[in-house]
């Protein structure tokens, strides 16, 4: 590569849910930008993550886990998003999980083998591995599933290869002028990105209680001198959820206040004033009207 060419491509990241495609973005781009919890489905949303190194910009995509279960509007939405990114990019990272292959697993390998866009497997949480000779026999198990330019053994947390990883990614990016300025991170906005942190502290918080039927809404997002002023309302589909997300005596919310209010100030350098409330509205994640207009439908 030449000083004076430059190199621009896409890059998605895709696999099924919880395998740890955003904790692997936020590593690659050195920076929080997706949302991660232990709970599947965290990642709703396409989310575009962008690192510039001199003359090669990588965008990534980030999308949400690619589902078998497809009962819910929400569900729908979500894989059509995944499949709607595969077939536009240049290169696809498949993220597995050590030696786990489950259904959902073979449900997106049969998904990326009609696809004719390069793929890398990334073998992800290799740190917990104890019996290291035991991967190579599951890294020619991977090597029949899916036609694979490269399979990376790799701890997204630990940073563990990555550099390898993110090296092997340029060699597929084409020559090509930069689509975004190079101190820009993401496509999405400040109110999106809000929104997403408040609904991550939520689905931390929570653990398996209501995490599926809440969404975040951003009404208001106002900059006035040195100060953010965000009114966030959080939507359930019932009650018995808005008494849980409240908790006793409003601790629950008043938590979750805090340290979506810490994040934000750290993403956005600024002081926030973040004030949130819960609505039922529901059968919204089953609606595709209601998703739209939460922004679920835009990509």
């Amino acid at each position: 590569m030449t000083a004076e060419n430059t190199y621009c491509g896409y890059v998605a990241i895709v696999g099924r849910p919880n395998v740890g495609k955003s904790t692997l973005l936020n590593h690659i781009l050195g920076q929080k930008l997706c949302i991660t919890s232990r709970k599947p489905q965290t990642t709703r949303h396409t989310l575009l993550g962008i690192k510039t190194n001199d003359n090669i910009q990588m965008i990534f995509v980030d999308t949400p886990g690619i589902h078998t279960n497809q009962e819910r509007a929400i569900n729908r939405v979500m894989n059509r998003s995944a499949a709607s990114v595969i077939s536009d990019v240049d290169l696809v990272v498949f993220v597995v999980d050590r030696f786990e292959w489950s259904e959902a697993d073979e449900y997106v390998a049969k998904y990326l083998s009609n696809n004719k866009v390069p793929l890398i497997v990334a073998l992800n949480k290799v740190d917990m591995i104890e019996d290291k000779k035991a991967l190579l026999p599951h890294l020619e198990f991977l090597s029949s599933k899916v036609n694979a330019v490269e399979l990376i053994p790799l701890s997204a947390l630990r940073k563990t290869n990555l550099a390898e990883l993110e090296e092997k990614i340029k060699s597929y990016i084409p020559q090509k002028d930069h689509l975004f300025p190079e101190d820009q991170i993401t496509d999405r906005s400040e109110r999106f990105l809000a929104a997403e942190i408040v609904r991550e502290k939520i689905t931390r918080q929570l653990g398996a209680e209501v995490p599926y039927q809440v969404t975040v809404e951003i009404e208001e997002f106002r900059v006035e001198g040195k100060i953010t002023y965000i009114d966030a309302l959080i939507l359930v589909e019932r009650d018995g959820q808005k008494k849980i997300i409240i908790g006793t005596k409003g601790e629950r919310i008043k938590k979750i206040g805090e340290q979506s209010r810490a994040d934000i100030e750290n993403l956005l350098d600024s002081k926030v004033m973040l004030r949130t409330w819960v609505k039922v509205r529901s059968g919204w994640s089953d609606d595709e009207r209601a998703l739209r207009s939460l922004g679920y439908m835009d990509e």
